[in-house]
């Protein structure tokens, strides 16, 4: 059963380990556990609905609250403390294409907002419903969830834009195929919002961004329906999957995708090694994208990262032991882990992977084998959970990411870390790492994880965390990176998207929503400020 206010499956648990809790309270002290809200209690707090009846829309006060918030820390705070403030007068669950059209009509004819929804994992405010005075329905994408159509000899597959990640490739795998696209919300998160939010999967050295991915589909818009062909190449003006791309609902409804698939891989591992410092290892990392090394990804954790993950994972004597092998090779306090992916064919595999120890041992780096990347793999999709276990100490985790050229990773990394310490509020501290999580010939990648103790209040806890943001986001804007380079813009981003597009990109995307959406009912304040909108 899905968590209502929390994240994924309720049978799922990833407690904090002993050694772990040890870790950080060392770090933050104790936690300050805050109690949490009962489903009942925020139930009668749902008011009545404003929307007039229709056949596919229902206005059932829980399927409401599901529906109300995605995964932010700002949500998820307000679903812990039952402080939901604004819920969709209804959900929507259509089954087709033609429904989604019916409903944009229905919606358009009585002025109502409607909120596209995928999985329900945005973590930056995508599907929050706005408050205002017309009604709301947020439209699940949940019930078109099956592959449409597999074109073997073009190796492009068509599925409902609500599949989500474990269902999409379960039915590729039954034909020997497989998309690649693996975020970290891959367990919850749909193709259709994959392409609404631009997003990046952990493989992306082998099968690329959803952007090279997309190949076309079918969007329904508050002026018709837009059909994208699937063309191998064109010059005929530009890409209208551009348009589509990182759209987050606001032009349409995305309702069918399709999508460059590749057969199942004949051997796929893992690796972890460690480099002595931060900047061998940057410099190695470089190295191996520049030379385009053909790795499915490549992972470096800072040296803070290094430390806290292998204390979370548990096992002490076995990590001390690996501590003292690493010292001995030359890998001491200031150690980086390096993780890595090996996919392909079983002869080219085995030459990439000669290639990459070769490269490692010259920078003074350290293999260790597949071990670590066997337990990178199997707690991949997990570390959400991670939140769950702080939570229940005390403690509250957020993450925040951009992408910058590699002249500055390092320099943006120090300073994006140091904002958010300065920034922790009350006295009090906060636990920083980072790591570049997909690397690019041009630049990198840079998520950083930020773990504080919560506030003795719900109110103070929020405040902190948006000194927090705030100061990490104007530091992001002044480096000259991207406001996102994977979780979209949301609500939460919209006010640095200006610094990234300029004046003249910003009200071209506004003209472009106008045209598809004029009266804006879709997805308003999301992307776009629309209290400036152009006319």
């Amino acid at each position: 059963m899905r968590r209502w206010n929390g994240w994924g499956d309720s049978a799922n648990h990833y407690p904090l380990k002993p050694s772990g809790l040890r870790f950080i309270q060392a770090r933050l002290g104790n936690g300050i556990p805050l109690s949490d809200a009962d489903l009942q209690a925020v139930l009668q707090q749902v008011p009545a609905s404003r929307l007039p009846d229709h056949p596919l829309v229902s206005t059932d006060a829980e399927l409401r609250v599901r529906h109300a918030r995605g995964q932010s820390l700002p949500d998820w705070l307000a679903m812990r403390s039952g402080d939901f403030q604004v819920f969709p007068d209804g959900v929507a669950l259509p089954q087709s294409s033609d429904q989604v059209r019916e409903l944009l009509d229905w919606a358009r004819a009585n002025d109502i907002a409607v909120i596209p929804y995928g999985g329900g994992t945005s973590v930056v405010g995508h599907i929050n419903p706005p408050a205002q005075e017309r009604p709301v329905l947020t439209l699940s994408l949940a019930a078109m969830n099956q592959l449409l159509d597999l074109d073997t000899q073009s190796q492009i597959a068509t599925f409902g834009a609500g599949t989500p990640g474990p269902q999409l490739e379960a039915q590729l795998r039954e034909k020997g195929y497989l998309l690649g696209h693996f975020p970290q919300s891959w367990e919850l998160s749909t193709v259709g919002g994959w392409v609404a939010s631009r997003s990046s999967g952990q493989q992306s050295m082998r099968y690329g961004r959803i952007e090279q991915m997309f190949a076309g589909g079918r969007v329904e818009t508050p002026r018709g329906t837009l059909e994208i062909p699937t063309i191998p190449a064109s010059s005929a003006g530009p890409d209208l999957r551009e348009m589509v791309l990182g759209s987050e609902g606001r032009l349409g409804v995305i309702t069918e995708v399709k999508v460059r698939v590749t057969p199942l891989p004949e051997t796929e591992t893992f690796q972890v090694a460690f480099a002595p410092d931060w900047d061998t290892a940057v410099a190695l990392v470089r190295e191996m994208t520049q030379s385009k090394l053909p790795l499915s990804m490549l992972r470096l954790s800072n040296a803070e990262e290094t430390r806290t993950h292998l204390m979370l994972a548990g096992h002490e004597r076995l990590v001390g032991l690996l501590h003292r092998y690493l010292r001995l090779r030359g890998c001491g306090d200031n150690k980086c882990m390096i993780t890595f992916g090996v996919t392909g064919p079983a002869r080219q595999s085995a030459q990439t992977l000669a290639e990459a120890r070769r490269r490692i041992r010259q920078a003074g780096g350290v293999m260790t084998g597949t071990l670590l990347g066997k337990k990178w793999e199997e707690a991949r999709f997990r570390s959400p959970y991670l939140r769950h276990g702080l939570w229940e100490h005390g403690y509250a985790v957020d993450t925040l990411e951009t992408c910058v050229d590699w002249s500055r990773v390092t320099e943006t990394m120090n300073k994006m870390e140091q904002a958010i310490r300065d920034h922790a509020g009350d006295g009090e501290a906060v636990h920083v790492f980072t790591h570049l999580s997909h690397l690019y010939p041009q630049g990198s990648s840079i998520y950083t994880t930020y773990v504080f103790r919560c506030s003795p209040d719900y109110q103070q806890t929020h405040q902190r965390w948006q000194a927090m943001k705030t100061a990490a986001s104007d530091v992001i804007a002044r480096q000259g990176g991207t406001i996102s380079h994977q979780h979209g813009v949301g609500r939460d981003h919209a006010p640095w998207l200006v610094k990234e597009k300029g004046e003249q990109g910003m009200a071209a995307l506004q003209a472009l929503m106008n045209h598809f959406d004029p009266e804006h009912h879709l997805n308003p304040g999301c992307l776009l400020d629309d209290s400036n909108r152009g006319e």
